[in-house]
């Protein structure tokens, strides 16, 4: 697997499928309705979900291809695959509130290595390349990429550290984790955002003490990972992996190494 034609392909698919939700978003018919464990699915998340698929299966035809709207796919089992979640965030997108992204991601051997996240509301854009993690600069073509800058993780003061955390699923268990940590300055954001303010140094910590799913975090994980963060359990610090059955995360703890991690 070429890597960097990997991700040249993942962001370009990603702003496609983000062009196309925002003209949903911005046309106001969302198509509302209930998937069977009672989370919100819109025809935003299956008109990306299309798009993505699409042009994943036309590039890397023997790759599995794992993704959060085809529930067919969820009992692909495989050293490596592509992972995507098309509307991460739909709460967010429901709402109003700018806070989704796409999220496409490469997984090998249980690590996600390779990772593209965009946020079409708030015109940003991190992904893996060469080894690292970049954000790059909008306007976006998806024909040739823009201004690319290095991003990395932040050098922690533990005794005034920024904390990120979900806004729409912020749980007594992770308000009660934080409140281990000397905490200066507390952050809110929805989707795989929270990955990348931490992978960019804009936040230390993010805790999660709440489901999430594989595809949920892939590409934020491959982002944080680029640019020197890592990403554990919360119960005994052992390293995030995917491949998992059924796919569900446990509680976890995406930081910067110079974090000090609390026991749960």
């Amino acid at each position: 697997m070429n890597r960097n034609r990997l991700v040249e392909v993942m962001r370009k698919l990603a702003l496609e499928a983000g062009e196309r939700i925002m003209e949903i978003y911005q046309a106001g018919d969302l198509s509302i309705r209930m998937k069977s464990d009672q989370s919100p699915v819109t025809i935003a998340d299956e008109e990306a979900d299309a798009i993505i698929s699409k042009g994943l299966k036309a590039e890397f035809p023997h790759m599995p291809l794992i993704t959060e709207e085809q529930s067919e796919s969820h009992a692909l089992h495989s050293d490596r695959f592509l992972i995507v979640d098309p509307l991460d965030g739909t709460r967010e997108f429901i709402n109003r509130r700018g806070d989704f992204t796409v999220n496409i991601a490469y997984v090998e051997h249980g690590e996600p290595v390779s990772g593209v996240v965009y946020a079409p509301a708030k015109g940003r854009m991190f992904y893996t390349l060469n080894g690292g993690s970049v954000e790059e600069r909008g306007p976006f073509d998806s024909r040739r990429p823009g201004e690319r800058v290095a991003i990395g993780v932040s050098r922690a003061d533990n005794s005034a550290l920024t904390v990120v955390a979900s806004k729409s699923h912020l749980t007594d268990a992770t308000r009660d984790y934080i409140a281990r940590y000397s905490v200066s300055d507390f952050k809110s954001a929805g989707s795989s955002l929270k990955f990348c303010l931490v992978a960019s140094g804009e936040a230390d910590l993010y805790p999660r003490a709440g489901r999430t799913m594989e595809w949920d975090t892939a590409a934020g994980h491959a982002v944080l990972a680029g640019a020197g963060g890592r990403v554990v359990d919360m119960d005994d610090h052992a390293p995030l992996k995917y491949g998992k059955e059924g796919h569900e995360n446990p509680h976890f703890i995406a930081f910067s190494p110079f974090v000090s991690l609390k026991r749960q």
